[in-house]
């Protein structure tokens, strides 16, 4: 993957929605885990727009409603915005338990595309929880919706739903490596 102005767009435009942003219970500004989404796409051989959805995934689910998939697609294309909306929680206002649920069944509807971004946030995210337990210990699941149980099931079936829905993804064996180390 070549670094694209496409790429550098795509970049700004998340920097500008999650410029307040810090990622939960971290002093770390958000902006980190979405350009870490990008960067794994990359590595796995994912094409621009791909990347670009990776960048952009949690724009519109985090910005309050300022961003919408109109907006993506304005900005950069139907594909991209069809990428990002598919791996957006569609109504934060439900509970926590009912809006994994609900993405862990959306998983089967979506496209190869789509399954790779979600990948590539899930692999960052395992990543990153289990580097924070290494560092900091169990206590790390106090900035959690859930307790660690609870987060290890969530994402022992988010895998093995992606694992299910296309058995060749490229991030499958990450996937499963990282899930294993947090275990």
């Amino acid at each position: 993957m070549i670094f694209t102005q496409n790429i550098q767009r795509a970049i700004e435009f998340a920097e500008q929605v999650h410029r307040d942003q810090m990622r939960k219970g971290k002093k770390m500004a958000y902006i980190e885990h979405p350009l870490a989404v990008g960067l794994i796409l990359a590595r796995a051989g994912a094409e621009e727009e791909i990347v670009i959805a990776g960048i952009l995934h949690d724009t519109i689910e985090d910005s309050d409603g300022r961003i919408t998939k109109q907006d993506i697609e304005q900005e950069f294309g139907s594909r991209v915005a069809e990428m990002v909306s598919d791996v957006t929680e569609q109504d934060k206002s439900l509970p926590w338990e009912e809006r994994k649920r609900l993405a862990r069944e959306h998983v089967a509807e979506m496209s190869k595309d789509s399954l790779l971004v979600k990948s590539g946030d899930v692999v960052h995210n395992l990543t990153e929880i289990g580097i924070d337990l290494e560092r900091e210990g169990g206590k790390i699941f106090e900035r959690f919706n859930a307790p660690k149980e609870e987060q290890l099931e969530v994402y022992t079936k988010l895998v093995g739903a992606i694992a299910s829905a296309w058995h060749e993804n490229p991030l499958l064996q990450d996937l499963r490596a990282a899930l294993e180390r947090l275990r």
